[in-house]
């Protein structure tokens, strides 16, 4: 089995003085947390925020500010590069089609992998188009994401699209853990629901839940 975490020690300790360019896909803030503040060391970070999957849409934009505010404040206090901030389209009908036929698929199984792609993609094109040297998303942090399938979802893309898939599988290292403390230091808003109405209605746990 892949140690994805091994894969990216590899990577940084190769790395020069001069900061790659990292397209972050984030879920959320809480999930972004420890990433941003592990990540910010090595990379020029642009988060990505693209979730068409978040209902309702005054939900979404909560989760948009506290994104924001989150990025602020730590590039105030410990961000070694800069950390940018770039928000996609919100297009719920986007993430309906995907969902179209697994309405009752069960929560972390195909139609969650739909979603992950679904998101990843739109990193992936926006990667590209930016001239990154790497993409890649938050959503391995939680203990809820199969890593594996995104690590094979990320790799796929990055054949398609011809930029670099950074290996990850940030609950690692007590990522998850250290996401929580973080969540707290900087009073994040923390949902008690992936995002989608599914998850709602089955009342699964937030990747950082309450």
């Amino acid at each position: 089995m892949r140690n994805y975490q091994k894969e990216l020690d590899t990577l940084l300790e190769r790395m020069e003085k001069e900061a790659p360019r990292l397209l972050l896909h984030s879920c959320c803030a809480p999930c972004s947390s420890y990433v941003l503040e592990y990540l910010s060391r090595y990379f020029s970070i642009t988060v990505f925020y693209y979730n068409p999957n978040i209902s309702p849409e005054e939900e979404y934009q909560k989760r948009v500010e506290e994104q924001k505010r989150l990025i602020r404040e730590l590039s105030d206090k410990n961000a070694s590069f800069p950390i940018e901030f770039v928000e996609g389209s919100y297009d719920p009908e986007a993430f309906y089609q995907m969902a179209k036929g697994m309405e009752h698929a069960p929560e972390g199984g195909e139609r969650c992998f739909g979603c992950y792609e679904l998101r990843l993609r739109q990193a992936a094109s926006m990667a590209e188009k930016g001239g990154y040297d790497y993409f890649c998303t938050t959503l391995s942090i939680s203990p809820l994401k199969n890593a594996g399938k995104l690590m094979e979802i990320g790799e796929a893309l990055a054949e398609e699209y011809g930029v670099s898939y950074l290996p990850s599988d940030f609950k690692k290292r007590e990522g998850y853990k250290r996401s929580i403390e973080l969540s707290k230091e900087f009073g994040l808003y923390r949902q008690n629901y992936c995002g989608c109405i599914f998850s709602k209605r089955e009342g699964t746990a937030a990747s950082v839940p309450k």
